[in-house]
């Protein structure tokens, strides 16, 4: 499942095509099947998987949960905990990946949500805040904070989200 295309300007677009596809082969060895919540990114997780040729074998599906209310009603994320720690939260994250793997049937999910900016920051949450949870099926979760620069600007910030997941994945592809 090699990148195909013409060549790519932006050279972190052009390492989430290596990676997308490196993780793709690496999963369509070990036959494992990957499932994505995205928030922030809006998708570019699973566009960047599916922009690969083949990846049909490996990529279950991936679910858009942009609001709250998506996230409870897709996700299963109790409103609670949304009410609590506010969509931007560790807590946040877990709670959708663990949702994405009990609605997809997949052995890797990867889960998303910050601020991307430029408006929406706060002291507590500041543009470039974005939270990851990455896990395989019948194993704990693993998350992480990142703390983009916000002079990435939206976009940049959810270009290198992307690639934090992928790589996040690809870590859990690699174990076990």
């Amino acid at each position: 499942m090699s990148a195909a295309g013409g060549s790519l300007d932006d050279s972190l677009d052009g390492d989430i095509a290596a990676l997308s596809a490196a993780l793709l082969d690496l999963c369509q060895a070990k036959g494992l099947r990957i499932a994505t919540a995205e928030s922030c990114t809006g998708g570019g997780v699973a566009a960047a998987l599916t922009d690969i040729a083949g990846s049909s074998a490996v990529f279950e599906r991936g679910f858009v949960t942009y609001s709250n209310e998506a996230k409870a009603e897709l996700l299963s994320v109790p409103q609670d905990v949304l009410a609590r720690h506010g969509a931007v939260s560790e807590e946040v994250a877990r709670a959708m990946v663990a949702g994405t793997l009990a609605r997809a049937p997949a052995e890797l999910a990867v889960a998303v949500t910050g601020v991307a900016g430029p408006g929406g920051g706060t002291a507590q949450k500041p543009v470039g805040l974005v939270w990851f949870a990455a896990a395989r099926r019948g194993a704990e979760p693993i998350s992480t904070e990142r703390r983009f620069n916000p002079e990435l600007g939206r976009s940049g910030i959810r270009t290198a989200s992307v690639a934090e997941a992928l790589k996040l994945l690809m870590e859990l592809a690699r174990t076990g």
